[in-house]
This record gives C-alpha cells, sequence and structure tokens, in this order.
C-alpha cells in the first residue's frame, strides 16, 4: 500500500515546474480505509461499495480509480495504462504519489488501468500468473460510465448467496467470453475491480459470469 508524505498531499509543484494536483488529504488513514473497501469489494463481488475518500487526478481518471492508484499502487507494482490515460500529467500524478513505475508492455504489469473500456486489450494480454505463483497476475482497474446500467449478467461463486445480477456498462461484446476462458486458467487468473464515479464492484477469478 502507497504511503505519502504529508507535504505530498498538499498540491506541490513537479520537478518540471507543473503544478501536479494533490493525493489524499491524510495519505495513511485515506489509503487504509480505500484498501478496507476494495477487501470488502473482493469478499463480496457484485457489490457496489463506496468509497468515502475522493481525492482529484488528471482527467479522465474518477476519483474511485484515482483513490485505488493512491492506495493500491507504489513502486513495486508496474503498471500498464491505455491510449487515453497515456499522458505526461497522469504520469507525473502517478510517479509522484506513489512512486510508480510504467510499463508499456501489458504482460509486465502488475495493475492495468483502463479508462476506455470499449478499446480494451483482450484478457489474454494480461499476465495470468504462474503455477508457482498466481498471486503475480495483473490486476485490472477498469473504468466504466456506469455499475448497473448495463446488459444484465449473472454472477455466482464464493462471496455471493445463491446469485447476483450484475450490470457492467461499457464494456466491450467479447469480454464475458474472454472471462469465461480466464476462469479456466484458475488458480491463475486475473482479477478485475470496476469502478465508477466514487464507487466500485470486484470480479476475482473465482467468479462465474453468465452474460
Amino acid at each position: 500500500m502507497t504511503v505519502q508524505s504529508g507535504a505530498i498531499a498538499a498540491g506541490v509543484v513537479s520537478s518540471a515546474g507543473a503544478s501536479l494536483m494533490p493525493g489524499f488529504a491524510d495519505p495513511v488513514f485515506d489509503a487504509q480505509a480505500v484498501f478496507r473497501a476494495v477487501l470488502l469489494a473482493t469478499a463480496y463481488p457484485g457489490r457496489v461499495v463506496s468509497l468515502d475518500r475522493n481525492p482529484t487526478a488528471p482527467p479522465p481518471l474518477t476519483s474511485a480509480t484515482a483513490a485505488l492508484c493512491l492506495s493500491l499502487l507504489d513502486f513495486e507494482t508496474p503498471a500498464w495504462l491505455d491510449c487515453r490515460l497515456d499522458t505526461d500529467e497522469l504520469a507525473a500524478w502517478l510517479r509522484f504519489h506513489c512512486s510508480l513505475p510504467l510499463t508499456e508492455t501489458a504482460t509486465e504489469a502488475r495493475f492495468a488501468i483502463v479508462s476506455d473500456p470499449a478499446n480494451l486489450p483482450g484478457l489474454c494480454e494480461f499476465h495470468p500468473g504462474d503455477i508457482e505463483y498466481p498471486d503475480r497476475s495483473t490486476t485490472l482497474i477498469i473504468q466504466v460510465p456506469s455499475l448497473s446500467d448495463g446488459p444484465a449478467t449473472t454472477w455466482t461463486g464464493p462471496g455471493i448467496n445463491g446469485s447476483m445480477t450484475v450490470g457492467i456498462a461499457g464494456l466491450p461484446a467479447r469480454f464475458w467470453a474472454e472471462w469465461d476462458l480466464n476462469r479456466e486458467l484458475y488458480p491463475r487468473g486475473i482479477d478485475v475491480i470496476f469502478t465508477s464515479g466514487n464507487a466500485v464492484i470486484g470480479l476475482p477469478r473465482t467468479i462465474k459470469v453468465e452474460a
């Protein structure tokens, strides 16, 4: 988990002279609160979990996506950004607040941050982990238009009592077929956290989704 100093929480000026947007107001406690919310979303897949920490990041990141970045990413977690996020301003913000190494190769990323889900690369392009170390897979943070207004899907699996209907909006039509293939890799496989506004939904690799 990333821990920022008090100075970083305020607006600062980068070495290039450009003003950087601030991170968390209280870096340690805010990051801990967001991390607990992510654990809840992962333990209860399909449940919408609202975050009460709402940092501002360079567009097009929403507050939930920014909060996850500040809480989960650090110098040990190479990250991949999609084309919409690959800007100098956002890269500087992530490097400053998270000490984050960025990679242009999706398979090298421990986290992949996607703000344009319609053009999401195939799930097979991200690292599924190794048999010996399945936890080394890529975690996808996918920012979507809505967590409830998309096509209805039925989720079943650990953490879900029976089944749950979830409507993630903005995903490519091929996504759920690719998710079926991802599940077949278990215990390897990627995990997904969907974000929209200030809320998140967790989708671990163990969950079966019927579209």
